[in-house]
């Protein structure tokens, strides 16, 4: 029991040094990037480690460390990416609950079920219209009261639109919970799934996580700065969640890319609670012409 213990800790740490940059592919492949791994679970791929040693490892099991991407130092992670400006768009009439944006983004962040970034509610906008989904995470707010009320500079604005927390500042006041008023934000209790993960910190991507520490959705920024979408949009099956930037006006789901202006007026996108003058990153399209009928999700027909 013991010797099973000691190869799956020494094989967790060998992935880890695959997401850090340190192992090389072999067999003419170069540097080989995590995200080229795509291949049958059951198959595996020859690697060279730094000591030099030739070993198969899982495909399957290089997809579950996937997730350990290093982002920004903390202090770089304060300046943004340069000339960008994020926006995010929620089509809710494409919305079936069907969770795969929160598994993802659980999976991504070393996340427990009961601390997630995503939450999608049932809404229903009066007594004679028909429910629907609404999935809400951070609203990356212009105009953050969060960051206002932080008495540390451990929750901060970019200048790319994102509102980040620094969890090597935080101390747990929880004034930044309190302030926000969509309940965006989650105070780390426990220790995450996997255990305090051996990567350095980066606020990029609130891994390792801090016990005693507030976190939120972030855009995934570490996937930003290598040109890929958030996890979220990449996960949704139906196209949920548009992501781009505003100054560029596109925005896309992965399947068809849009001009951001010309999606909001015609189907007369909104920013939840503006009146609150937040001024969210986030829009949402009105639950018109769905492509679902509205129906109760369980976890097991959430699969489909």
């Amino acid at each position: 029991m013991g010797n099973k213990k000691t190869q799956a800790a020494s094989r967790r740490e060998f992935l880890r040094n695959i997401s850090n940059g340190s192992v090389l592919a072999v067999s003419g492949l170069a540097y080989y990037s995590l995200s080229s791994c795509k291949q049958p679970s059951e198959e595996k791929t020859t690697l060279l480690t730094t000591d030099g040693k030739l070993v198969k490892v899982a495909n399957s099991e290089i997809e579950e460390m996937e997730h350990l991407h290093q982002g920004a130092s903390p202090e770089e992670a304060r300046k943004g990416i340069p000339g960008k400006k994020f926006v995010m768009v929620v089509d809710l009439a494409k919305c079936k609950n069907a969770k795969k944006c929160i598994e993802a983004c659980d999976k991504h962040h070393n996340l427990t079920p009961d601390r997630p970034y995503i939450k999608v509610l049932e809404m229903q906008d009066n007594e004679k219209s028909a429910p629907y989904w609404m999935p809400k995470k951070c609203f990356q707010c212009d105009n953050p009261p969060c960051v206002k009320v932080c008495p540390v500079g451990a929750t901060y604005k970019r200048t790319d639109g994102i509102v980040l927390v620094d969890n090597e500042r935080c101390i747990g006041c929880r004034f930044c919970m309190a302030a926000c008023p969509y309940s965006a934000r989650v105070f780390n209790w426990g220790a995450p799934p996997e255990g305090q993960l051996d990567l350095p910190y980066s606020p990029e991507t609130s891994l390792p996580s801090k016990i005693g520490t507030v976190a939120k959705c972030d855009f995934c920024p570490e996937m930003l700065r290598q040109n890929k979408l958030p996890h979220c949009v990449t996960s949704c099956p139906n196209g949920v969640i548009y992501f781009g930037d505003e100054i560029d006006d596109t925005v896309t789901n992965g399947e068809e890319t849009v001009r951001l202006s010309t999606l909001l007026k015609e189907k007369a996108g909104y920013r939840y609670m503006e009146e609150l003058g937040t001024k969210p990153r986030v829009y949402y399209l009105p639950p018109v012409d769905r492509l679902f009928p509205f129906e109760e999700t369980t976890q097991e027909n959430s699969e489909s």
